[in-house]
């Protein structure tokens, strides 16, 4: 099967192989958590929020649970990864809109699976709610409030969670068809439902990680001693990015390939491999 794949990196000129366009909106999927967190970090320092607010500060949700924004975004909240209900393999959030949402957060104290700080438990309903109480604090859209608080600064414009369909980049399906996308713009959104082209999603790696554009890398991105990444996956797409402290870094998107070799390129990048397995 084909792997159309784009790889931005320090170490060597942009490549794409098979057919990838590197002008194409792409589904970052779950690096979209670096965004939702970094304008979680941003809007801290403004004082529109503090990152230890309890989640009841700013959405209905119930009382006590000890949740804080900051648990939200490390993923030490102690809720479970996914929404509960059955879950379609097709299309799994299509129906996980703003009224569920809303309707979890009433019960949240009961979908906790341990005490809030103790242990890591990566979550897409914690990058939910996140998202929920950072639009509740700003008073303006998911979309706006990144806008204002991340990609203006970083002067980033290609990234959103609606682009033009005809400049979508979907990974070919039977008989070459594009497949359909996974629906991410209800409450999932701020966990996994961004689009950029690639070379937007190299541009935000650059100024967050190498140039520190907006201070401190946020508590969204994933750590391993001088490393800092964060890789995303929906069907048939996946992506990985990172930067060292020395300021090697890479951004790899890849369709059709399985999400654990788009990381395995990645980190044999960062690690100074001349080749990438794909």
């Amino acid at each position: 099967m084909r792997k159309p794949t784009c790889v931005f990196s320090s170490a060597a000129p942009p490549t794409v192989r098979d057919g990838h366009a590197v002008d194409r909106f792409v589904q970052i999927a779950s690096l979209t958590k670096v965004v939702t967190g970094t304008a979680l970090t941003r809007m801290a320092a403004a004082e529109v929020l503090a990152l230890d607010d309890p989640v009841e500060r700013w959405l209905p949700a119930v009382p006590g649970t000890g949740i804080t924004l900051r648990h939200l975004a490390r993923h030490t909240s102690g809720l479970p990864r996914l929404p509960p209900g059955r879950i379609s393999r097709r299309d799994p959030y299509a129906a996980f809109d703003l009224p569920a949402l809303e309707r979890l957060l009433l019960r949240l104290d009961t979908l906790a699976r341990r005490p809030p700080g103790q242990e890591e438990e990566y979550s897409n309903l914690g990058y939910a709610v996140l998202g929920a109480a950072l639009t509740a604090a700003s008073g303006a859209t998911y979309e706006e409030l990144v806008t204002e608080y991340v990609l203006r600064p970083l002067d980033i414009t290609e990234i959103t969670s609606d682009p033009d369909p005809g400049r979508r980049l979907l990974p070919p399906g039977l008989l070459g068809r594009p497949r359909r996308p996974w629906t991410m713009t209800g409450a999932i959104l701020p966990a996994g439902g961004l689009w950029a082209p690639p070379r937007a999603m190299a541009a935000l790696v650059v100024r967050l990680l190498v140039e520190h554009r907006l201070g401190d890398p946020a508590p969204s991105w994933q750590t391993a001693g001088p490393l800092h990444w964060h890789n995303g996956a929906t069907r048939r797409t996946s992506v990985f990015a990172g930067a060292v402290d020395d300021g090697r870094w890479v951004m790899i998107h890849q369709l059709n390939a399985p999400p654990e070799n788009t990381d395995q390129a990645g980190m044999e990048i960062l690690r100074g491999a001349e080749t990438v397995t794909s």
